[in-house]
């Protein structure tokens, strides 16, 4: 039986997929990346899981419920683009977001949740971004400093709920929702 990976997720808005798109199509004929993700599929990952055993999919949907109750909806502003990977074969192409304290006590939260369940979760420090093109294929090394001259998508999205999504690998685009949780808490920190 194929394993289904899951992970946590802020969604993006259709504006927000929209402007990456938009940029995305326009980057894609001068960097030749193998693979160019889906709009569909534009998310900021909060915490990868991997397998959920069926046993802990409930507590799971609890948990972040529960985180998400007490968090409040705020903003983010795309901003940047960058690289993961080796410099001059990068392996992720990402466009970024501007720093953002709620964002950043979201993230803490839903990891400490996740690893209360049991989940063995990635220790790198976070660093939100938005996946938009993987594996670099050029002939010529990547240029760096090509990212300086991109004019980058450019918008400010709300951020209401976090989703866990499951990747289905044979699809396009690959990350189905399965389910929802609604950021509820009061914008001065007091759940509402």
């Amino acid at each position: 039986m194929k394993r289904s990976h899951y992970f946590i997720a802020v969604p993006l808005t259709s504006e927000a997929k929209q402007a990456i798109a938009r940029f995305s199509g326009d980057a894609s004929s001068s960097l030749p990346f193998r693979t160019w993700v889906h709009e569909e599929d534009y998310h900021i990952t909060l915490a990868f899981l991997g397998d959920v055993p069926p046993g802990k999919m409930a507590p799971l949907c609890e948990a972040m419920a529960a985180v998400a109750a007490k968090s409040a909806p705020f903003s983010l502003a795309l901003a940047g683009l960058g690289t993961f990977g080796e410099r001059t074969a990068p392996r992720i192409f990402w466009q970024g977001v501007k720093e953002e304290a709620a964002l950043n006590e979201l993230r803490r939260d839903v990891y400490e949740a996740c690893l209360s369940l049991g989940f063995s979760l990635d220790r790198r420090p976070f660093a939100p971004h938005i996946t938009i093109a993987r594996k670099w294929q050029g002939e010529a090394p990547f240029q760096p400093e090509a990212l300086r001259s991109l004019p980058a998508a450019s918008t400010v999205f709300s951020v209401p709920e976090i989703v866990l999504y499951r990747t289905n690998m044979e699809k396009t685009p690959k990350y189905e929702t399965i389910a929802a949780f609604p950021l509820l808490g009061a914008p001065d920190g007091r759940s509402g």
